[in-house]
């Protein structure tokens, strides 16, 4: 007989909320009850299908991390036991019930609050593979453009774990700017200034930042580079400013500057694990002590997930929306 649950699923109009039937672990996967669920701004175009692998994804909940208690495992699952506390980055969070892949999974201390765990795969996995891929050292300057998205506070915090000798967060909203020093930043740097990238030059001695961890791009991606160092490197993660914009080739080659992509959309299932098992080796335990945290703006019920899709939207919030099952 088929269990059923509620959940937040895609359809051509946007999020809905559902009943779908309850998912069956395979072989490699667990089952986790939901008690927590992160949402995360590429929601908004799963949701209606957007940036998914088929239309089929239609009916079928979306949601990217959670946190919950495992209750299901399958027959080849040997690093997670029925019963642990754990959070997850998969697909189908937004859910009663979701399953995971058994190295997808970080297990939770015994007192460990499931809502703030929940908050944090996405932006560990996505802010540690990013500075992974930059080749970021101790003792270099990090800049982080768009520093009030999670992945953006992450970033903050995770230069400051890797000694960096100058973290600098910008972000184009004063009151979010304030708030960057309790995050890792050092300085904040008023993005929506003309010619900001003084400011860091300013800040650096004229050298400019060795890493940019970039989660804005379109038009405001020509200032950044003027903002980093020669043969310095940025990363490419996020693009809350647009994906087309003018690109100023002489000013990249003049500071010979290497230029990254990253996604998980193109990753094997081989890779993807392997980052999570960066972020079990190195960071991870700073998650069990405290020291790397994320800040919930708000939260709502599952049943009214659609509204927070709403609020998301308008982009007025800072660190994450929390969806409670």
């Amino acid at each position: 007989m088929t269990a059923w649950m509620k959940a937040g699923v895609a359809t051509p109009d946007g999020l809905k909320i559902a009943d779908v039937a309850r998912p069956v672990p395979s072989e490699e996967q667990v089952l986790v009850h939901v008690l927590a669920a992160g949402m995360n701004r590429a929601d908004l175009a799963a949701a209606k299908g957007i940036g998914v692998a088929s239309a089929d994804s239609f009916g079928k909940p979306i949601g990217m991390e959670w946190a919950g208690e495992i209750v299901e495992i399958g027959s080849a699952v040997r690093h997670c036991h029925i019963g642990d506390r754990v959070a997850c980055s998969g697909t189908g969070g937004y859910a009663e019930y979701a399953v995971a892949d058994q190295y997808r999974v970080f297990a939770l201390d015994a007192g460990q609050d499931f809502a703030s765990a929940a908050i944090l795969p996405l932006a560990l996995m996505t802010a540690h593979d990013a500075l992974r891929v930059a080749g970021f050292r101790a003792g270099e300057t990090l800049l982080v453009q768009g520093a009030s998205s999670a992945v953006g506070l992450m970033a903050l915090q995770i230069g400051r774990i890797l000694d960096a000798a100058l973290v600098v967060g910008g972000a184009r909203s004063e009151r979010k700017r304030a708030q960057l020093p309790t995050f890792g930043a050092n300085q904040t740097v008023d993005t929506s200034a003309p010619h900001w990238a003084k400011a860091i030059l300013a800040l650096t001695d004229g050298a400019g930042a060795n890493v940019a961890i970039d989660m804005v791009s379109g038009n405001p991606f020509n200032e950044l580079m003027k903002a980093v160092a020669v043969t310095g490197r940025v990363i490419n993660v996020g693009r809350l400013g647009g994906t087309i914009a003018e690109f100023d080739f002489n000013l990249h080659a003049l500071r010979r500057l290497t230029f990254h992509g990253t996604t998980f959309r193109t990753r094997t299932l081989d890779q993807v694990r392997e980052i999570a098992a960066g972020v079990l080796k190195t960071l991870w335990p700073h998650v069990l002590s405290g020291k790397l945290a994320l800040p919930i703006d708000r939260r709502f019920a599952l049943t009214d997930a659609e509204a927070a899709h709403a609020y998301m939207a308008a982009n007025e919030h800072f660190g994450k929306i929390l969806l409670t099952c």
